[in-house]
């Protein structure tokens, strides 16, 4: 059938009107007249375009038309990707009813720049073994021989780490890697599907030595993971502290969307803070903001996930005190009005689904200024909308476009009572 793209979707997909409701069209973009077949549940499949965007550009990866899931808009001028996610951001903050916050350009991550890679594994029946991404929409694994997103130090693993794994009994039919790089070189975590026996200890051992990789870590399944090889220590700069990451380790995509990030925290905080003003730094994480935090004010920080609140404390007794890690489940435990009085500002960083619960409480508080952190602007605009009902302005707001060629928004926006 014959469609007129209207706009982009939330998730990527280009979106055209028809009588029996929209259709997703994956890649396809707006403004674009495009024959699609439909696939069911408000889907449909790009079968050609006959009338191209004007801001319709090559994609630079061959296995973006393979249909890696890894990016989803290759296909879409950085320009109009940009002005796409910052409209998105104003869009949360006009439902939230700030339809007069001023919107910064969106910061981009440039392209090979991205620090964690969440790779999956498969061994074929011939024994050798497939690592990249899945296909978009599919179980089935895109086995990764270019990757414009990767940091090249983590892509130049993949090639030895398939010669690996081909030799690792542990792994019987799938598994995944995480890999993180650190500014000690690459850590790296295994999940596989059988155990680990010694010779492929020995097989880990000799593999982290060749390519100097000071931490093996390895688990079966969904398990805890345990260090299988250390050999030297395993470090991440955080605002000027050394911590040391649980295995596998949430961390901000990219250091260049980190210091956009941190860059629009501080920016945010008010201008003249007291010399021993307390700062609250909620779902902190490894201490990605409280670190930096700690250079304006005396900051408690708090974290549920028990890997990341030891990393987080561990670093901060060694910190010399300007940060206090408390374990700290938020959905569970909100921060209630009379403990949020002490605190001049509250950062806050949740996850996807937001934080309704706390930010109930903040409402209810006599906090001052919010610094929200999003990467998912339908529930920044229910929390916001909670923020407005209690009396709070949005004085600025950052979009953050830290995933290059995905729909994904990150974003940073300060409220002020």
């Amino acid at each position: 059938m014959r469609l007129t793209i209207d706009r982009m979707g939330s998730g990527g997909d280009g979106v055209a009107a028809t009588p029996d409701g929209p259709l997703h069209i994956p890649r396809a973009l707006p403004g674009e007249v495009v024959l699609a077949t439909p696939a069911g549940r408000g889907q449909a499949v790009l079968d050609a375009v006959e009338a191209a965007s004007p801001d319709r550009v090559a994609p630079p990866c061959p296995h973006f038309v393979e249909g890696c899931g890894g990016c989803a808009l290759q296909h879409w001028a950085m320009p109009a990707q940009s002005a796409w996610k910052r409209a998105r951001l104003a869009e949360a903050l006009v439902r939230a009813g700030f339809p007069d916050t001023p919107v910064a350009e969106a910061a981009e991550t440039p392209p090979r720049a991205r620090r964690r890679a969440d790779l999956a594994l498969r061994r074929r029946p011939d024994g050798s073994v497939a690592v990249g991404f899945h296909r978009r929409g599919s179980a089935d694994l895109l086995d990764l021989r270019e990757c414009h997103v990767l940091r090249p130090e983590i892509f130049a693993l993949l090639a030895p780490l398939r010669a690996l794994l081909r030799r690792l009994p542990a792994l019987g039919r799938e598994g995944s890697a995480v890999v993180n790089l650190l500014e000690t070189g690459p850590d790296l975590l295994l999940r596989t599907d059988r155990d680990l026996d010694a010779s492929g200890r020995r097989l880990l051992a000799t593999f982290a030595a060749s390519l100097s990789i000071p931490r093996i870590a390895w688990a079966r399944g969904e398990g805890l993971a345990e260090n299988a090889v250390q050999s030297g220590p395993v470090r991440l700069s955080l605002g000027g502290v050394a911590v040391t990451p649980q295995p596998g380790a949430f961390l901000q995509a990219s250091r260049e969307g980190e210091a956009a990030i941190v860059g629009a925290v501080l920016a945010g905080l008010p201008a003249k803070l007291p010399a021993r003003a307390r700062l609250l730094d909620l779902y902190a994480g490894l201490g990605t903001l409280s670190f930096p935090l700690a250079a304006r004010g005396r900051v408690t920080a708090a974290e549920g996930d028990a890997g990341a609140f030891a990393a987080l404390d561990a670093a901060a007794r060694g910190a010399g005190g300007r940060v206090t890690a408390l374990k700290r489940d938020l959905a569970r435990q909100p921060f209630l009005p009379a403990e949020l009085k002490p605190f001049a500002a509250v950062v806050l960083d949740p996850p996807y689904a937001g934080a309704a619960e706390q930010v109930a409480q903040i409402a209810r508080s006599a906090v001052a200024r919010v610094v929200y952190v999003s990467c998912n602007p339908v529930a920044l605009a229910r929390d916001a909308a909670a923020l407005r009902g209690a009396g709070f302005a949005a004085l600025a707001a950052v979009p953050v476009d830290q995933f290059r060629w995905s729909a994904h928004l990150e974003s940073v926006i300060a409220f002020a009572r």
